[in-house]
């Protein structure tokens, strides 16, 4: 634990963190590992947003962005095949449309590789920056260490992926071929549709996500942090500083602010003076108690886009990305989708019984979350838009906002994630 002395600061101070996903709650257990005094305000209850729902991966090596060469030409097959990865609302492709056009330059090469760079500086730390937070709240026994297994057709199709893989190689992220036999000592359940696979050893999984939310925010609280149940409904400033978030329930003054609300998060960056072009990539998932086959790893299709999860609660399967605005209802035939692209995957699976849930990614367009300070407000820090990767990133990107707080230098350059790089 970091003393106060050692803070570069050397005060404890009140915190107002908005948002109890994954990365508020991350960065709430850094800041009060500091000394600081804590409140944490959200409308829902701690976990119950995305941090509920993900696919459980601590996905250390999803380091390329979504944009890359040739993705766009991708797309219309995508969109127009009803069990594909990409569905998008019709009528929301005009307000999208500014925000794929910045899509489509951060998929220019020089630009991947950039990104990629920030990416892999950001994720590789992951665990080793959880371990304490995890074992500090009794969570060690729901993180596994077995891999990914990233399926594909056949090496043709692995081919297809090449850029994708020799990012990671490029960066030293060793993974390993498999081929059909291989796959089958790994996975004996997997249909006759697959007869490819990479295997990536370094990635770990969760049993629950939404437990590792709660058990931080349970942790949380023992060490006398608040967690308050209200919506943000704006901020009281003064002389360039917050100086309370206003909510439906009253104020809450602090001496600093962080904005750490997911997929709202920009709905309230915009409030302070700094507008950002983050869209909501809905993912679905399917949960089934009774999935009537054996899931050794965490998987991948790379047809469907989406994850295999072997969890407390059973099998889940989850992913897929919906542009539909972020106050648009689910599709739920986003998620019988997934259901239909896992039973090629597993011809025995078994669906009975089956739940389906949406949620709400933050995604902005180089696909690189938002971490620092604000440029506006110099006592508010922002920690948004980690889309796929929140559950990974959530802890170095708390450590990041607890340096910068602190008066350090936090390990990571935040210079790619500044908010105001659009």
């Amino acid at each position: 634990m970091t003393t106060q002395a050692e803070s570069g600061r050397g005060d404890s101070r009140h915190i107002a963190i908005v948002g109890a996903g994954v990365i508020g709650m991350a960065t709430a257990c850094c800041l009060q590992e500091d000394g600081h005094r804590v409140t944490v305000v959200d409308w829902q209850a701690p976990g119950m947003g995305c941090s509920w729902g993900n696919s459980g991966g601590l996905g250390v090596t999803s380091i390329p962005p979504l944009s890359s060469p040739g993705v766009l030409r991708k797309v219309p097959g995508w969109l127009f095949d009803p069990n594909g990865p990409l569905a998008l609302k019709w009528s929301h492709l005009p307000r999208l449309a500014p925000w794929l056009l910045r899509f489509a330059r951060a998929g220019r090469m020089e630009e991947v590789e950039r990104i990629t760079d920030a990416m892999n500086a950001l994720l590789s730390p992951s665990y080793e920056v959880w371990r304490p937070l995890f074992s500090a709240a009794g969570l060690d026994n729901l993180v596994h260490h077995t891999g990914v297994i990233h399926l594909y057709t056949d090496r043709a199709a692995f081919e297809g992926d090449a850029l994708q893989w020799k990012l990671r190689k490029d960066r030293g992220i060793p993974y390993e071929t498999i081929d059909r036999e291989a796959l089958l000592r790994m996975e004996p359940d997997i249909g006759p549709a697959y007869n490819f696979a990479v295997y990536e050893e370094v990635w770990r999984h969760v049993g629950d996500p939404f437990l590792i939310v709660d058990g931080l925010a349970r942790h949380f609280a023992a060490q006398g942090g608040e967690i308050r149940r209200a919506a943000v409904t704006g901020f009281d400033s003064a002389d360039g500083k917050v100086t309370a978030l206003r909510t439906e329930s009253g104020t809450i003054a602090a001496d600093d602010f962080v904005v750490a609300a997911g997929a709202w998060s920009h709905r309230l960056s915009k409030m302070l003076g700094s507008p950002a072009p983050q869209e909501s990539q809905r993912g679905y998932h399917v949960g089934l108690p009774n999935p009537g086959v054996e899931v050794r790893h965490i998987m991948m299709d790379t047809v469907g886009k989406h994850a295999i999860t072997p969890m407390v609660m059973g099998l889940r399967l989850g992913g897929t990305s919906e542009f539909a605005g972020l106050d648009s209802p689910p599709n739920w035939r986003r998620a019988r989708a997934i259901v239909e692209n896992a039973k090629r995957i597993f011809p025995g699976l078994n669906t009975e019984g089956y739940s389906q849930w949406a949620g709400d990614r933050p995604l902005l367009p180089d696909s690189m979350p938002v971490i620092g300070p604000s440029p506006h407000r110099r006592n508010v820090y922002y920690a948004f838009g980690h889309s796929h990767i929140g559950l990974a990133s959530g802890a170095v990107t708390g450590r990041a906002v607890s340096d910068l707080i602190a008066g350090r230098n936090p390990a990571l350059d935040l210079h790619p994630f500044r908010i105001d790089r659009f």
